[in-house]
């Protein structure tokens, strides 16, 4: 099965975000620096601390990689992309919701919508955008 994963990058503080990642949904996170890495040498030695690679693995199995770029390549910021998260019940999508919440902006508060029993948006601190939900509700579709 072919099992899509967000990468996402930042600029310096992708081992801070992961790890509040970590304790905002619950997971464990591996980080390898450009220092750790076979390349450690050809990086420039103000680099070697940056991530080269992050994986958070999620309680319930899920993943999301993340690292820093790469020295020499300009950071545009996390444009174009929300992480989704659907959460079986809405005690659990409300934990996530305000958890990633914690130091962002919220664009959508989280309430009731066609889709799932509650939906909220936000940006977090560090620039990524989410949507959660909360018990989605099935919902007839043409294909």
């Amino acid at each position: 099965m072919t099992q899509p994963i967000a990468y996402l990058a930042y600029d310096g503080n992708c081992a801070e975000a992961m790890r509040f990642y970590a304790q905002a949904l619950g997971g464990k996170v591996d980080i390898l620096t450009f220092g750790q890495s076979p390349m450690a040498e050809q990086t420039p030695p103000e680099a070697r601390g940056r991530v080269m690679h992050a994986r958070l693995t999620l309680a319930d199995g899920g993943t999301l990689y993340a690292g820093d770029c790469p020295p020499g390549m300009p950071y545009s910021g996390i444009h174009g992309v929300s992480i989704t998260l659907n959460y079986a019940t809405v005690a659990q999508a409300e934990r996530a919701f305000n958890a990633l919440g914690a130091g962002g902006k919220v664009t959508m508060p989280f309430e009731p919508t066609f889709w799932a029993k509650r939906f909220g948006m936000l940006t977090d601190r560090y620039g990524c955008h989410w949507i959660v939900n909360g018990e989605m509700i099935e919902l007839p579709m043409q294909g």
